[in-house]
């Protein structure tokens, strides 16, 4: 949309206060920042020229969000209502957001996993607006241009994928930027990023989703997949534009393969704000959950023993985090890797095979583990739970049902609250499900799921299963990186956050052995979250003044929190003024 339209007006903590409208009639709510539907007051209607355009009736939001909920109970599925409420945040994101927020719980499965998937899979068919941008080999020589577009927009979080890594469901070509819009709308409901200050970027640089190429109404550039110098050149392109336009925001990177996710966020460590949630929010997530797990038990991080099965992008970023969190409680590293141990679809990850090269650092040397002879007997899951003496499992395989009763049991051997954490999505591909989980451990085992399940019964009464779920990681990190104006996105920001998810678990879930917190709390975990991020920032001396607000925390916790409470939006309607 361009600027003569509309701009914002910022208050002292960078929060929008008024809409500047710069033209009047059918435009005003063409533009779903602007559009207030039949919310606008008549005095509105006539200052903006509308008046006679819209019903005689003014609905209050309220009013509008018991009318929204009340179409979308008339959906039949997760996909339908995916889709009206894309269409309504096409016309209306204020109204889109306070639907969201009335029943976070309820609409994250719909906006982002496991609905996303689909709409990625169906992105061509079901393609009803642009939303973000979509470079490919045939613009991305005019990224600076394409991206200054949105300039007055005064983008402050960009979530940028190259589609391949899609959830569980691998290349989804053009249409994996439905993840970066359901990514986005999840930072605006935790960590209040208004809208306009957000946006969803996919690096198109073809497919191998043979499907998709044979699809005749495939949307995305109809090629296969640049691979080599080709496509490093494209990233290199897209990453020098991006910090040339937007020095000052955040680019997420997300669902990359697990070749690529590595050498993508450590080439731009140090060169923009960026980081990646598949490897660092992975990570941070599932570390909160194993925090919460040392409160149950009463025992050190120290001193367990960890494997994950599973080592893609997410499982090695798991990995790193452990590690960093290992030593940062007082081991040396070596002490710190030995505890360490992962595995991919060839067994054991050890030194003595070909490797990629984000697998190497955790490659365990064959002749330092005496009880491993024969790789494809000795490699197995549950001859290394048995024989490593595992207390902590974590499963990142998409391998349905890997964790069998016989791998649990050996774990009930090692400890007497064996910690597993099935984090595989979609359910389908879990490797176990919580209720098998607890009946094979008489109700011992402390579970956290990627998937979000239902419901178990334990002990005779009815019990949420956590979910180890990166929202509540991302906007927190997010906002704290904002707060703080981190020049940079460090290692320690994801050990901080979090320590600050498992602090979030409250007492009442902790004595009955619930690893994270309820989703319904989003918006105040984030908010510890950034305070936690911003924080750690500040003692590592990265932060500098906060380019987006007026008001300066100058390193004071008092300050920061002042600053990240009032940079929050919220799904209210915000004053239209007539230029």
């Amino acid at each position: 949309m361009p600027q003569r339209i509309y701009r914002f007006k910022y208050g002292i903590y960078g929060e929008t206060r008024q809409i500047l409208v710069y033209t009047r009639g059918d435009e005003v709510y063409a533009s779903n920042y602007t559009n207030k539907g039949t919310a606008f007051t008549e005095a509105e209607r006539q200052q903006l020229g509308i008046s006679g355009s819209l019903p005689p009736a003014v609905s209050n939001l309220e009013q509008q969000v018991q009318n929204s909920l009340a179409r979308l109970a008339g959906k039949y599925s997760d996909l339908e209502r995916f889709l009206y409420l894309r269409g309504l945040f096409d016309r209306n994101v204020v109204l889109a957001h306070a639907v969201i927020a009335s029943d976070i719980r309820r609409f994250m499965h719909v906006i982002y996993t496991p609905t996303v998937g689909l709409a990625c899979q169906q992105y061509s068919s079901m393609f009803r607006e642009a939303n973000g941008l979509h470079f490919y080999p045939g613009n991305i020589d005019q990224a600076e241009e394409i991206l200054r577009r949105y300039a007055h927009r005064d983008i402050r979080v960009a979530v940028v994928t190259d589609n391949q890594g899609i959830l569980g469901i691998g290349d989804q070509g053009a249409g994996g930027i439905a993840i970066c819009l359901g990514k986005l709308m999840l930072y605006t409901q935790g960590a209040g990023i208004a809208p306009w200050h957000c946006l969803p970027i996919s690096l198109d640089v073809g497919t191998n989703n043979e499907a998709l190429l044979n699809d005749a109404f495939y949307l995305g550039w109809r090629h296969h997949r640049l691979i080599g110098s080709d496509y490093l050149r494209f990233m290199q392109r897209f990453a020098r534009a991006f910090r040339t336009v937007f020095p000052d925001a955040i680019c997420q990177w997300e669902d990359f393969s697990k070749q690529n996710a590595f050498a993508i966020r450590d080439a731009n460590l140090h060169n923009m704000i960026s980081f990646n949630d598949d490897i660092q929010g992975t990570g941070a997530v599932v570390l909160a959950a194993i925090l919460t797990a040392m409160r149950v038990k009463h025992e050190k991080l120290i001193d367990q023993v960890f494997l994950v099965h599973g080592a893609g992008a997410g499982g090695v970023g798991i990995a790193e985090q452990l590690d960093l969190a290992l030593v940062a409680a007082g081991l040396s590293e070596t002490e710190a890797r030995a505890r360490i141990f992962t595995m991919d679809s060839h067994g054991l990850v050890t030194s003595s095979r070909p490797l990629e090269p984000y697998k190497e650092k955790f490659a365990k040397d064959a002749a330092s583990l005496p009880w491993y002879k024969d790789p494809h007997k000795d490699g197995t899951l549950p001859t290394v739970v048995k024989n490593a003496g595992i207390t902590v499992l974590i499963g990142t395989s998409s391998q349905a049902g890997s964790f069998t009763p016989e791998v649990v049991r050996a774990m009930a051997v090692n400890t007497e609250r064996p910690v597993i954490l099935p984090l595989s999505n979609p359910t389908d591909k879990c490797e176990a499900t919580p209720a098998d989980l607890y009946a094979w451990t008489a109700g011992q085992a402390l579970v956290a799921t990627g998937s979000p399940f239902a419901p178990v019964i334990l002990a005779g009464r009815e019990q949420r299963v956590g979910q180890c779920n990166n929202v509540f990681v991302f906007p927190g990190v997010g906002l704290g990186i904002l707060g703080s104006g981190a020049s940079e996105v460090l290692p320690a920001f994801f050990t901080a956050a979090a320590h600050a998810v498992s602090a979030a678990v409250s007492q009442a879930d902790i004595r009955s052995g619930i690893l994270m917190p309820p989703v319904e709390e989003l918006r105040e975990i984030s908010t510890q979250v950034a305070m936690a991020v911003g924080t750690a920032a500040f003692a590592a001396g990265v932060s500098r003044p906060c380019p987006f607000s007026q008001f300066q925390p100058n390193d004071e916790p008092a300050g920061l929190k002042k600053l990240v409470e009032g940079m929050r939006w919220q799904p209210a309607y915000l004053p239209l003024v007539p230029m």
